[in-house]
């Protein structure tokens, strides 16, 4: 099993700074998300920045989430 999310920073630029359980850093883009169904709600971008973490993943009001293993497969690692 892939680690889940400890915390969540989001950024101006519709990324998601991610810190998992086992300590890794990494960046994940949503950008690709902005224009599909339930997402389409995110390109407001103060709306963006109201998400959080549940159950190890992360989340935002309207009950938009992403799977913890995609975050994490799909995420970059920071630099350091």
């Amino acid at each position: 099993m892939n680690p889940r999310i400890n915390e969540v920073f989001p950024t101006n630029d519709y990324r998601l700074e991610l810190v998992f359980t086992n300590g890794e850093r990494k960046f994940y883009d949503c950008s690709d998300l902005l224009n599909f169904g339930v997402f389409k709600e995110l390109k407001d971008i103060g709306y963006f920045k109201q998400v959080s973490v549940l159950d190890g993943t992360v989340v935002w009001p309207h009950e938009q989430d992403i799977c913890p293993d995609t975050l994490y497969l799909d995420s970059v690692k920071t630099l350091d």
